[in-house]
């Protein structure tokens, strides 16, 4: 049984998403995971972080919270902001839905998580944050 885990803060800015998915990524590293599995992982970090970043905070510099786990075969990684929250968060998870629909979103962060992702558990309060767990089962590799 392999258990190992990770946490840091950091600020919520645009040029520390890809800190986010650099970290995932190498975290992830330790259960073998394929180049698919990787990317994947990857890019529900980027979105993750990404609606923190806009949706949380408006794009000020205040604190994101990066949890990630291995259990097993498993990888979870829980994105977390103390940001403005989400009001109806089955509305948020709606494909093409954005508060934003003057900027350059597109309404499919949560859509793209769900996708790469096993399992994906959103749970927000308005003035409080969000809270995103994103689940990984990664495919027993054959090490050569």
């Amino acid at each position: 049984m392999k258990n190992n885990e990770l946490h840091m803060t950091f600020p919520a800015m645009s040029e520390n998403e890809a800190l986010a998915r650099m970290c995932a990524s190498a975290f992830a590293a330790q259960l073998n995971p394929t180049i698919e599995e990787i990317s994947d992982i990857r890019t529900a970090v980027s979105e993750a972080v990404t609606n923190s970043i806009i949706h949380g905070y408006n794009s000020k510099p205040l604190t994101i919270y990066f949890d990630a786990y291995i259990v097993d075969d498993e990888l979870k990684i829980i994105i977390r902001d103390e940001g403005k929250g989400i009001d109806d968060i089955n509305l948020a998870m709606t494909p093409f839905y954005t508060t934003l629909p003057d900027g350059e979103r597109s309404g499919m962060g949560f859509s793209v998580m769900q996708a790469f992702m096993d399992e994906l558990y959103v749970s927000s309060m308005p003035e409080l944050g969000t809270t995103v767990t994103m689940l990984k089962r990664i495919k027993r590799c054959e090490e050569e």
